[in-house]
């Protein structure tokens, strides 16, 4: 039975959507329908602006509520995506190949922790501030809310990264018109059910999916939106940050990724190798962040090569809704096709494969690769410059910690990173000097209350943190007599 959704979340209220167009998702695994959605038209952001304007602009609305009451506000819904989180999770796992088992860690749990932290944040920052005048009498400097923003979230960790956005534009104040991407549409629409269920007030936060780039590009261009907040590759990121510059509209893009794992000469690879899975291979490497390169000492790099190669061979792949699942389907086939010339590229410019490279036996549905390392590889090879967002590894060989810091620096991102080693200090100190937004010390834990975002390629602006709820927030001077 497949879940058919016939309206889009507008103002508070399910509407019919101003085409019969729809989006269909399938699942990763068996690639049967799973279910479909409204696709909404120019038409339809636009009712959705207008409703968010509406609601921003009422002046006794959302924007204008003490912060205490919006915080109950976001209480409620956290409760309601709580209640829901098993059909979220599910929704997501099927449509886009996440193993339930992260999924239930990430998307099930991670939306309701950050609506709360900034339900908290917003609670505990002052309003306002008055200052000295440098010149003559005070200065009332107040935070107001930056207006209505439109949210453009990708497949990758749907709710995860739409609530990166959400829940500090809320807590601001702000009011929200969210485009989910065309993979992973079901689990949008079990949100909006938890926004009408916690009564958030209507136009405060409305939900329309599109097909395509048609929706997403009519939303940044509206002038009814204030801000764009963007998660997605660096292509669509350069063409938004242009539309938002011509347009002097405030934009936040959390883009691609190529990041650097760099394992230290004295690293002790029996504690290293467990915690490298999870900074380079999960969720199948449809991650932003993930250390898809791997710099190994040459003085160890048989015996790195070795033990990388052993610990993703023997990594379960199969249903990801099976908990025991390591290793689920990429999201589309179009994305196993990507990740395919990847390794065929990998392999005509010299990498060796050590495991991997096709597609897993016994399998005959659903879109499957084999996690793959490539051996042998420089850091100019188009494997180790170029973002796949897939699966596959390659173990580049360093000299000294010089040298490291070098080949890591090289690229045209920065959003992630690690350096594993038994020496904090020397680890640390290293961890310092590249150029990346974020980087982990033998390990790789997101602080959701500490600034996420990239440098160079890898974006603009910060998500999460105080930071991140700073992003919605705008500076108003009132001068003010002695």
């Amino acid at each position: 039975m497949t879940a058919d959704y016939n309206a889009l979340y507008i103002g508070g209220e399910w509407r019919a959507p101003s085409s019969s167009r729809r989006i269909e998702a399938y699942s990763a695994s068996t690639e049967e329908l799973l279910g479909s959605v409204p696709s909404g038209e120019a038409a339809d952001i636009d009712a959705a602006v207008a409703a968010a304007r509406a609601a921003f602009d009422n002046p006794q609305g959302w924007s204008r509520w003490e912060p205490a009451r919006r915080a109950a506000v976001l209480e409620r819904f956290a409760i309601e995506l709580a209640s829901r989180s098993a059909d979220i999770v599910r929704y997501v796992s099927s449509q886009n190949g996440m193993p339930v088992r992260f999924g239930k860690a990430v998307e099930g749990t991670v939306p309701g922790v950050i609506l709360r932290y900034y339900a908290d944040l917003v609670q505990r920052q002052a309003e306002y501030e008055v200052r000295p005048s440098l010149v003559a009498g005070s200065t009332e400097v107040r935070r107001e809310p930056i207006g209505v923003v439109g949210a453009i979230v990708p497949w990758n960790f749907p709710q995860t990264l739409t609530f990166f956005k959400l829940a500090p534009a809320l807590a601001a104040g702000c009011t929200v018109v969210v485009k989910p991407s065309s993979e992973t549409v079901l689990d949008a629409m079990v949100v909006a059910e938890a926004a009408a269920a916690a009564q958030i007030p209507p136009g405060v936060l409305n939900i329309v999916p599109g097909s395509g780039r048609t929706a997403g590009a009519h939303l940044v261009s509206h002038p009814g939106v204030d801000k764009i907040a963007f998660t997605g590759s660096t292509e669509a990121g350069r063409t938004i940050a242009e539309t938002c510059g011509r347009l002097l509209k405030p934009v936040t893009l959390e883009l691609g990724g190529k990041s650097a794992a760099i394992i230290l000469d004295d690293a002790d690879l029996s504690a290293t190798l467990p915690g490298l899975f999870a900074v380079s291979l999960m969720n199948q490497g449809q991650s932003c962040y993930i250390c898809t390169r791997i710099l190994a000492p040459r003085s160890r790099y048989g015996e790195i090569v070795d033990g990388i190669t052993d610990l993703v061979r023997g990594l379960k792949i199969g249903d990801p809704l099976d908990r025991s699942t390591v290793i689920g389907p990429v999201a589309t086939a179009r994305q196993r096709e990507i990740i395919e010339g990847y390794i065929a590229k990998g392999q005509a410019e010299g990498g060796r494969i050590t495991t991997g490279g096709g597609r897993p036996a016994g399998f005959d549905k659903g879109w499957y690769v084999e996690p793959t390392v490539f051996a042998d590889v420089d850091n100019d090879a188009t494997i180790a410059r170029e973002e796949i967002f897939g699966p596959v590894l390659a173990v580049i060989p360093f000299e000294d910690d010089a040298d490291a810091l070098r080949l890591a620096n090289d690229s045209d991102y920065g959003l992630g990173g690690t350096v594993w080693t038994t020496d904090l200090d020397r680890g640390t100190a290293l961890a310092r000097r590249v150029q990346t937004g974020s980087i982990g010390v033998n390990g790789y834990t997101m602080d959701h209350g500490a600034p996420f975002g990239g440098v160079k390629d890898s974006g603009l602006g910060r998500e999460l943190g105080p930071e991140g709820l700073a992003a919605y927030q705008q500076y108003k001077s009132i001068y003010l007599p002695k």
